[in-house]
């Protein structure tokens, strides 16, 4: 019997003023997987994530995540649903005055009744979780690469042992071997702590590499897929997404990464 998705969105409705971003839109993220969700310029991927999590609330529709419905629950399951998730934003949304440890120890502070100690044991796990090394812990946001500070922002997303993982264009602004490093981590990451993972994104190279299907956001509604099944799609956004030239890059790069683990 399959399980009940992590995330179950119905007939939701998002609109500023006369300005209509979704309608009618449905999307299940299934429990575990890597969902990309890719859309136009003005799309509302980002609109689309935030409301997921509580930060805005449908015009109209229902949004259920782990069972809970987000836009009628009370404070108190607010928060819990806040725990039982993490959020890397497009630019980190560290806090400039509090060290990279500090920063992972909020969520732990927000939610639990540790220690001191034991927070900023945990964090300093958490910091070289996120792949950074022992000493950026005490380093400012200012003191950090570009790089480093997504990692950062990552160890904080994952402070509470998360159900699901929400990341907002995590390879952006990164070089190509940067973004390919954040990719394999995302990958290791879920691998081993079961995540769920929805993850906005424009890099094709992510969308081949790590995630599982594709949600595409089209005419203020939503398509989901693998890449490959997305591509016999006949609209025309995505034809020229996955057909053109990046996407065909892409697609031959993954293939060549294929290729030679069989040989």
């Amino acid at each position: 019997m399959e399980q009940d998705p992590a995330i179950r969105i119905k007939g939701l409705l998002t609109q500023f003023g006369s300005n209509v971003i979704h309608k009618d839109l449905d999307l299940n993220v299934r429990r575990g997987e890597i969902l990309g969700l890719v859309g136009g310029s003005g799309s509302g991927k980002s609109v689309l994530m935030n409301t997921i999590i509580g930060l805005r609330r449908p015009n109209a529709g229902s949004i259920e995540v782990l069972g809970q419905n987000v836009d009628q629950a009370n404070s108190a399951t607010l928060k819990w649903l806040s725990s039982r998730w993490g959020v890397l934003f497009q630019d980190g949304a560290l806090f400039s005055s509090l060290t990279v440890r500090q920063n992972v120890e909020v969520p732990l502070k927000t939610h639990t009744e540790l220690s001191e100690h034991a927070c900023a044991e945990l964090a300093e796990i958490k910091v070289g979780l996120a792949g950074l090394p022992p000493d950026a812990a005490h380093k400012y946001p200012s003191e950090l690469s570009g790089g480093m500070r997504k990692r950062a922002g990552l160890a904080r997303a994952l402070a509470l042992d998360p159900d699901i993982l929400f990341l907002d264009e995590p390879t952006a602004g990164l070089d190509p071997i940067g973004a390919a490093s954040f990719d394999s981590l995302v990958q290791e990451l879920q691998r081993a702590l079961g995540l769920t993972i929805l993850m906005v994104t424009h890099d094709m190279d992510s969308l081949y590499t790590v995630c599982d299907r594709v949600a595409v956001l089209l005419d203020r509604r939503i398509k989901v897929g693998t890449i490959a099944e997305l591509m016999e799609d006949s609209h025309p956004w995505i034809a020229e997404y996955f057909g053109g030239p990046r996407g065909r890059a892409a697609a031959d790069a993954r293939r060549r990464v294929t290729d030679g683990r069989k040989t």
